[in-house]
């Protein structure tokens, strides 16, 4: 093929279709793209949420022996556990916080928990933030589940779980999915009594597993991909 033939039809890359104009695939996959890599989220002032008190809310299991029963009875019936969490952010002091349910003085947990069997994920997870912290005056809460940030997974009927699947795991017993959920400027929230709701710095989750616990001491890494803006 002589070069004079191959201009006939364009050359250079991108490659031209017969009609002389780009590819638009490509065209649309690097907008895409670039949507993707530049993600921005709004972080409204602490101070902009109210928050109010609700019933107690309590853990299915009276403790983790029990809780890692109840798994293994129901991996045996329906499969592998589905969880997903909401990372809720605010700023203070002009740095971000997460927004972290506590119980008694040591253990901090992210608002979300156990999908039902087939239940879509951001739906479960909306379901599960109203049941966690929704309003009680009857006024429906708006949640928007922005973005995953994180799959975690417990390979066996234990506490441990990891940011992806050991290779000799054939059977995971638990994927849990991490959400960024955009709060809007102004919010009420309720919070169960037997509950604390702490906003905790990034700057304090950061490498502190041993404080918070590997996921949540892994939040900072995870967020570090968004451009945060301070409204």
């Amino acid at each position: 093929m002589t070069s004079q033939a191959v201009n006939k039809t364009g050359s250079g890359w991108p490659r031209r279709n017969s009609h002389g104009t780009g590819l638009t695939e490509m065209n649309k996959l690097q907008t895409n793209q670039s949507m993707t890599l530049n993600r921005t989220i709004n972080l409204y002032p602490l101070t902009n949420y109210t928050f109010g008190t609700k019933e107690p809310l309590f853990e299915k299991d009276p403790s983790v022996p029990a809780r890692f029963q109840r798994m293994r009875d129901e991996f045996d019936k329906i499969g592998m556990r589905r969880s997903v969490e909401g990372v809720l952010l605010v700023h203070e002091h002009g740095l971000p916080h997460v927004l972290l349910l506590q119980l008694g003085t040591t253990f901090f947990k992210l608002p979300g928990g156990e999908l039902s069997a087939g239940e879509d994920e951001v739906d479960g997870l909306k379901r599960l933030l109203t049941e966690t912290l929704g309003r009680q005056d009857g006024v429906k809460q708006d949640w928007i589940v922005e973005d995953t940030i994180g799959n975690w997974w417990r390979p066996n009927f234990e506490p441990p779980q990891y940011p992806y699947i050991p290779p000799h795991i054939t059977k995971p017993k638990e994927h849990k999915r991490l959400f960024l959920v955009q709060l809007h400027e102004k919010a009420l929230f309720a919070v169960p009594k037997n509950y604390k709701l702490v906003a905790a710095p990034l700057f304090e989750l950061y490498d502190n597993s041993q404080g918070y616990g590997p996921i949540i001491s892994s939040l900072p890494q995870a967020l570090c991909r968004f451009n945060f803006i301070y409204m």
